[in-house]
């Protein structure tokens, strides 16, 4: 699985709201500037998501998007499926969007020699994405931030 640069940048995008969640909505352009985000790219990511039940929008002058949930019930998983579609690397282990696999030697075989070893992807995947929610994630950069805005010890003075 790779990451698209739609979901990279949904996520950066994510933290800005997460951050403030529960106070006003915040402006796209806000967003796209404090996140170095193409603005119509942006807004076509803010649209998928709004689409996916993750945001809300309130046009106007105090408008702008929002979190509709907490930021602990939203998983990395769930926001990457709403965009990318499903975590899993062949269709025929995706939990979301099953395909039998219809030009595979092995389709009606018990078992299938790709499959085992493309679940355990998905599977370990998906344990990942999905056990990281907004919050988590936010929670990770404020660490990382407040670590590096420690005062520096000043260097000693040689005489």
């Amino acid at each position: 699985m790779r990451l698209s640069k739609k979901s990279e940048y949904a996520l950066r995008a994510l933290l800005e709201l997460t951050e403030a969640y529960g106070q006003r909505p915040v402006r796209r352009s806000d967003i796209a500037e404090r996140q170095n985000i193409p603005l119509g790219f942006l807004e076509a990511i803010l649209l998928q998501l709004k689409h996916a039940g993750i945001l809300g929008s309130r046009p106007g002058v105090d408008g702008g998007f929002r979190l509709i949930k907490k930021p602990e019930q939203i998983s990395l998983g769930t926001i990457i499926r709403a965009l990318d579609g499903p975590l899993a690397p062949i269709p025929c282990v995706s939990q979301t969007a099953y395909q039998t696999c219809e030009d595979c030697p092995y389709a009606d075989a018990l078992q299938c020699p790709i499959k085992t070893p493309m679940q355990e992807v998905r599977n370990a995947i998906a344990g990942v994405l999905d056990h990281y929610t907004l919050k988590d994630f936010a929670q990770q950069l404020t660490a990382k931030t407040t670590r590096s805005k420690k005062p520096k010890r000043p260097l000693p003075v040689s005489a």
